[in-house]
């Protein structure tokens, strides 16, 4: 199982000296990728509440976001060999040919190592500020993949559907990966997991938020939705995202252990676990925790977390 590392690309942290730390060290220890995501907003009075917290609230790390492409651009012209990955995107707030152009241009001057996480979002205010109608995003969403996909590959682009046209025309160039970089999308509804099997190369699921044994039947799910639509399971990759939060000691034994939370032994048998299911790809992110703002204490949190990924 190969592992990720998110960027200090948000909060207080996000300096252009501590992204060229984590992108260079995490290469040189043999990470095989680093992440960002996406935020456009941090609404005092959110339309929609954020599912994680007791409140609702966004963390406040998501007062400062850096661009993501941005950001991966910049980290592909100091590193050489790291994959650099969205964790996610969300499509919709850019036009396909705007957004198929920011990851091939990431892909060439990278040298093919672009990854495409990819969603439709949740919140009703940046889908206002970015004047995209919240119904129907499902069916948008899967109009924009295969929007993005003709970008990418054809040599002539045309497109004609309910919310996306291109004339015939020529775009270019091309991304280094072919045919195209990685589509991989988040989320958990059957529907996303029917627009994975349909139309992208893999899922970015989370664990930590619930019993593992809950991502294991999702994962399950995904796989059995694939060959009931006649495609190959091994084909799906399977990448997870994952906010670790090391203690010194376990919990008391009558408290309940989130997964991901406790020791480093005891998250490592979360890996383990996580690696059983037939996970390709683990990302470990540090923003949230006590360590986030030590970038070399998030290098060797995930140097020892790796060992059990291995």
């Amino acid at each position: 199982m190969k592992v990720g590392i998110f960027l200090p690309q948000v909060g207080e942290h996000a300096t252009r000296e501590n992204i060229i730390y984590i992108a260079k060290e995490a290469e040189k220890e043999g990470i095989n990728s680093v992440w960002v995501l996406d935020r456009l907003l941090w609404p005092l009075k959110p339309q929609t509440p954020y599912v994680v917290t007791p409140d609702g609230s966004l963390p406040i790390e998501y007062h400062n976001v850096l661009d993501p492409l941005t950001t991966l651009t910049y980290v592909a012209g100091v590193t050489e060999r790291i994959s650099l990955g969205t964790s996610v995107i969300d499509m919709f707030f850019q036009n396909p040919i705007v957004l198929a152009r920011r990851f091939t241009t990431l892909d060439v001057l990278s040298d093919g190592r672009a990854i495409a996480g990819l969603g439709i979002g949740w919140s009703k205010d940046e889908y206002e500020v970015s004047g995209i109608p919240y119904k129907e995003r499902g069916t948008r969403a899967d109009e924009y993949i295969q929007t993005l996909k003709k970008i990418w590959t054809d040599d002539i682009v045309e497109f004609k559907g309910q919310f996306y046209n291109i004339p015939a025309s020529k775009i270019g160039p091309k991304p280094i990966q072919k045919p195209h970089p990685p589509i991989l999308l988040g989320g958990f509804s059957p529907k996303t997991f029917s627009r994975i099997v349909n139309y992208a190369n893999g899922w970015i699921g989370v664990a930590g938020f619930g019993p593992l044994e809950q991502l294991d039947q999702l994962i399950n799910g995904l796989r059995e939705g694939a060959r009931k639509a006649d495609k190959d399971p091994s084909k799906i990759s399977i990448y997870i995202g994952s906010y670790p939060n090391i203690r010194e000691s376990p919990p008391s034994s009558n408290q309940t252990r989130t997964p991901m939370t406790g020791t480093l032994e005891q998250i490592g048998g979360d890996i383990e676990k996580i690696k059983a299911m037939g996970t390709d790809h683990i990302i470990f992110g540090h923003m949230f925790s006590s360590i986030g703002k030590d970038m070399k204490k998030m290098i060797e949190a995930t140097k020892q977390l790796a060992r059990f990924a291995k």
